[in-house]
């Protein structure tokens, strides 16, 4: 049940963040919005205990997973737009 809810988060998560940053080389679709969602939580968790705003074993919330997520998506444009 606990991997229902990671997947339910990371995509409601994932899309809030494609809506608050829009993008044109943006992945999209269901799988990767949901990857995205789910990564951004990993990212702002990382983060966190790095600079000690979660002990050890507490993870970000939901407004974190967004922001990890907005952080992947400019990290992904920067990316894309030094390829393209």
């Amino acid at each position: 049940m606990t991997i229902i809810w990671t997947i339910i988060i990371g995509f409601i998560a994932g899309v809030i963040a494609k809506f608050l940053h829009p993008g044109d080389n943006e992945p999209s679709g269901f799988i990767l919005t949901t990857i995205l969602g789910i990564v951004g939580a990993l990212v702002a968790t990382w983060l966190g205990q790095a600079v000690g705003w979660y002990g050890p074993g507490e993870g970000a919330g939901f407004i974190g997973a967004i922001v990890g997520a907005i952080v992947l998506l400019v990290i992904w444009g920067a990316v894309s737009r030094k390829r393209g």
